[in-house]
C-alpha cells in the first residue's frame, strides 16, 4: 500500500503524449481504493423508451376509440396506460432531469401524468366514472362529456406550448406534438359539442402520432452503431 494520500490514476500514451485515462462519463479513472472503485458511467439515452411508451399508449386509446375489432369497453386501457405509458414515461422524465434535459424532463413527466390520470378515469376504484353515472338508468350523464372535453382542452394547451418549445429539435418531434395537439383540440371540441363522429375522427389522428413516435424512438434505438443504418429525424437546428 502506498503511504501517500494522492489518488492512484491510470495513465495512457496517446499520440506520444502521456495522458490520464478517463471513464465513459469523462471523469479521470481513480483506483485509489480498489475495494471501492469509482465508476462514472455514461447514461443511456432514455428518449426511445419514452417515445415508445407514449406512442403505444396513444395507439391503444385510438384502437378503443374507433371501436377496432368491435371493442366498446374501455377498461383494458388501464393496464397499458398506467404501467407502460405512465410509469415508463415517468422514469424517462426522471432520467432526463439527471441528464440535464429540461425540455425532455418536462414533456415526458407531463405525459406520464396524462397517461396515469387517463387510466385512473376508467379505474373502477377511482369512482370517477361512477360519479358521472345516473343511478336510475346506469348511463353516463351529459356532464361527463363536458368534463372530459375540458380535460382534453387542458392537455391541448400544454401540448401547444410543448410544440413551440420543440421548434429547434427535429421535424419528427414537432410532428408528434403538432398532430397530437390537433387531435386533442378536435377531441375536446367533439366532446363539448356531444358529436360522436368528430370524437371518432380525432381518434384516427392518434395512429399518425403513434407512427411518428415509433419513427423517433427507432431513430434513437437503432443509432450509434447499433444497426448498419440510421433513421433520420430531420433536425431543425444546425449541428456545429
Amino acid at each position: 500500500m502506498s503511504g501517500g494520500s494522492s489518488a492512484e490514476h491510470i495513465n495512457k500514451l496517446e499520440n506520444g503524449i502521456l495522458q490520464r485515462e478517463t471513464t465513459a462519463g469523462g471523469h479521470t479513472v481513480n483506483n485509489s481504493q480498489p475495494e471501492l472503485p469509482v465508476y462514472h458511467r455514461k447514461l443511456a439515452n432514455p428518449t426511445p423508451l419514452g417515445l415508445l411508451a407514449f406512442g403505444t399508449g396513444i395507439f391503444f386509446i385510438s384502437c378503443v376509440g374507433v371501436n377496432a375489432r368491435g371493442i366498446t369497453t374501455s377498461n383494458m386501457i388501464i393496464s397499458i396506460m398506467i404501467f407502460y405509458g405512465g410509469c415508463c414515461q415517468f422514469l424517462v422524465g426522471i432520467m432526463e432531469f439527471v441528464a440535464g434535459n429540461t425540455f425532455g424532463a418536462t414533456v415526458f413527466s407531463s405525459y406520464a401524468a396524462l397517461h396515469l390520470s387517463y387510466g385512473c378515469i376508467y379505474l373502477p376504484g377511482s369512482g370517477i366514472i361512477a360519479s358521472y353515472t345516473d343511478s336510475a338508468t346506469g348511463q353516463l350523464t351529459p356532464e361527463f362529456n363536458q368534463a372530459l372535453g375540458l380535460y382534453y382542452m387542458s392537455w391541448f394547451i400544454l401540448t401547444f406550448f410543448f410544440t413551440i418549445g420543440a421548434c429547434r429539435s427535429s421535424w419528427v418531434v414537432v410532428g408528434i406534438l403538432a398532430v397530437f395537439a390537433i387531435e386533442l383540440l378536435i377531441h375536446s371540441a367533439g366532446l363539448l359539442a356531444n358529436n360522436t363522429e368528430v370524437v371518432k375522427g380525432a381518434q384516427f389522428l392518434g395512429f399518425i402520432v403513434m407512427l411518428l413516435c415509433y419513427w423517433g424512438a427507432l431513430s434513437g434505438l437503432y443509432g450509434d452503431g447499433a444497426t448498419p443504418f440510421n433513421i433520420p429525424t430531420f433536425n431543425l437546428h444546425k449541428q456545429e
